[in-house]
């Protein structure tokens, strides 16, 4: 009797003893479920911050896109306006240049009736009264297509 009073005495501590470790396995499962939901609320909110930022930055890359297309037309116009600014531009100096040259025309020509004049039987101061003789020259008017 002593004997089992001693064994269930025995077996009673042991019992005590897996109750406690129990409810200490209980604590730490709890502590362990707790974090465990916190760190699930920790995992969705950066998953959506996650979320937020990529929609974000793929507004601003839609954006930066469209810009870059506007940028690009914008060249595109500024070049084409660039090279008709130059064809009128090249209109213009071949224009110059024939003037240039219907002047050194006309200035040869005058140079040579002058040459003509003094050389010739009739002296120049017979035909103009004035000391020195002057010429008007009356240029012609042009019309461009540009």
């Amino acid at each position: 009797c002593a004997r089992l009073h001693e064994r269930a005495a025995r077996s009673q501590e042991a019992v005590r003893a897996s109750r406690r470790e129990a409810g200490e396995c209980r604590r730490q499962l709890q502590a362990r479920l707790a974090e465990m939901e916190s760190l699930r609320g920790a995992h969705q909110s950066l998953e959506r911050q996650l979320q937020e930022l990529e929609e974000r930055h793929s507004a601003e890359a839609a954006g930066l896109q469209d810009t870059i297309g506007q940028l690009e037309d914008d060249l595109r116009n500024t070049k084409n306006e660039m090279a008709r600014h130059l064809r009128e531009y090249q209109d213009l100096l071949n224009v110059k240049m024939a003037l240039d040259i219907e002047i050194a025309a006309y200035r040869k020509l005058l140079e040579g009736e002058e040459n003509l004049f003094s050389t010739g039987s009739i002296g120049l101061s017979a035909l103009n009264p004035l000391p020195n003789p002057t010429y008007s020259f009356q240029p012609r008017g042009f019309s461009s297509s540009t």
